[in-house]
């Protein structure tokens, strides 16, 4: 397996690992809110999926993109992918619950994987981007 594949899994792995942690801190605070406090569901999805993502930025930029030499706009990249992944949360579970007649917790469920992979390769890509010369350095390139 070239080394570029083999890189791209091992990375891929570890930003599931750090999504799955993300996702049970999200999924919790998600059923919480919804069944404990009331909170309509796309609110808790929201809130969720908000505190997930200062988890996973902080996981990803020390364990998943640590080769990542990151500079002021780190976190900025990072606020306007999960922007936009939140945006895609919502649409997407109010789609699968309010459009498709699904149960407001399963209904996060595939929101979940669609937002997942997607906030990966944005973020592979652009967060936590490597230079062209550090990149063709290790062989990525």
């Amino acid at each position: 397996m070239p080394a570029l594949n083999l890189k791209l899994i091992v990375q891929f792995l570890k930003f599931g690992i750090v999504g799955v942690s993300n996702t049970l801190i999200a999924f919790a605070l998600y059923t919480v809110l919804l069944k404990v406090f009331g909170v309509w569901y796309v609110a808790a999805s929201g809130i969720g999926f908000a505190v997930g993502a200062v988890n996973g930025f902080l996981l990803n930029r020390r364990w998943t993109f640590r080769e990542h030499v990151g500079d002021a706009l780190t976190p900025v990249r990072w606020a306007i992918v999960q922007s936009c992944g939140l945006g895609l949360n919502l649409g997407l579970v109010y789609m699968f619950v309010h459009g498709l007649g699904m149960d407001e917790l399963l209904g996060q469920i595939p929101t979940t994987a669609i937002v997942t992979v997607l906030t990966f390769a944005a973020n592979r890509a652009w967060t936590f981007r490597t230079p062209a010369s550090v990149a063709l350095a290790d062989g990525d390139g």
